[in-house]
């Protein structure tokens, strides 16, 4: 295998990133799913989701993994900020506006 460099501290908080965008993916797509078929009327909505969960195909599967992609992304979302505090990847920014997202 070739020899590439790699720093010391590199280890798998360092896919934390990768890991948010895929479930920023997953919920954009999931949500798209559930938004077809989803009617948003007060007399309406309940109804919906149970159809969506007994006669859309993979619907129950569609919509849990909405629900629990959710709080993944978010979990992932924290743990790599905290990673870049940790790691003290801010001071290699001569222009850093990342506070601003906190």
């Amino acid at each position: 295998m070739a020899s590439y460099q790699v720093p010391k501290n590199l280890n798998y908080f360092w896919n934390l990133g990768s890991i948010a965008g895929i479930a920023l993916v997953i919920q954009i797509i999931s949500g798209i799913f559930l938004a077809m078929h989803y009617t948003p009327h007060v007399d309406h909505a309940f109804d919906s989701v149970e159809n969506i969960m007994r006669n859309v195909n993979y619907g129950w599967l569609i919509r849990y993994m909405h629900a629990v992609g959710a709080s993944m992304f978010f979990a992932v979302v924290y743990i790599h900020i905290a990673r870049g505090l940790y790691y003290g990847s801010y001071k290699a920014l001569e222009n850093y506006y990342g506070t601003l997202a906190l």
